[in-house]
């Protein structure tokens, strides 16, 4: 008798089965270290269909980084149905959970991606953006004026709260708690720092 074959994924499941293995690659390794050769082999595939569906290292590297980023976005959508503040506690929390159980995936966004090229970093500051516009809406919600300083002051705040999350949640493994208490505190103090300032 005859083995059953096996059932052939439509283009749509073959790449994104492709993409999880990429992202799953990101667990212990940095972005750099991720090869068309590599993919191929973990995904159990031949080199020329990893080809087929990337076309560059370049292109899967920048499928790989959108996918990792979009499931920390999903992950930390604000809650509508919560005050300002509690929002916003309740996102940072999220956040460092995220990050503690995918410290791979996060560091290689925030870390492996300063020496790749233009695209893959561009998609990386385009949920830094996001993450700031969210915070804004919640301060804005709070009684705070939408001045550009603001937004510069949560888009630098971001940037510092990533480089804490590596520090705390992953280096030193610091409780999901202790880190949004620190960030929650940096935070406001910051946006107090810029409510009365005029530039």
């Amino acid at each position: 008798m005859s083995e059953p074959q096996r059932a052939r994924l439509s283009p749509q499941d073959r790449r994104a089965q492709l993409i999880a293995v990429g992202v799953n690659f990101l667990t212990d390794h940095a972005l750099d270290e991720l090869t068309m050769d590599e993919l191929a082999r973990r995904a159990g595939v031949s080199r020329p269909l990893v080809f087929h569906y990337f076309e560059t290292r370049q292109g899967m590297h920048r499928a790989v980084v959108t996918t990792a980023r979009d499931s920390l976005l999903v992950a930390s959508v604000p809650r509508q149905d919560l005050a300002p503040r509690e929002r916003i506690r309740d996102t940072l929390l999220r956040i460092a959970v995220f990050v503690q159980e995918h410290r791979g995936t996060f560091y290689s966004l925030v870390r492996g991606t300063a020496s790749g090229d233009p695209a893959v970093r561009k998609i990386v500051d385009e949920s830094r953006e996001l993450n700031a516009e969210r915070l804004s809406d919640s301060f804005i919600e709070l009684g705070l004026a939408d001045t550009p300083l603001l937004r510069i002051a949560l888009r630098s705040w971001v940037a510092f709260a990533e480089e804490t999350l590596i520090s705390l949640a992953i280096e030193r493994e610091t409780s999901a708690d202790d880190v949004v208490r620190f960030l929650e505190a940096s935070l406001h103090g910051m946006v107090n720092s810029v409510r009365d300032q005029r530039l």
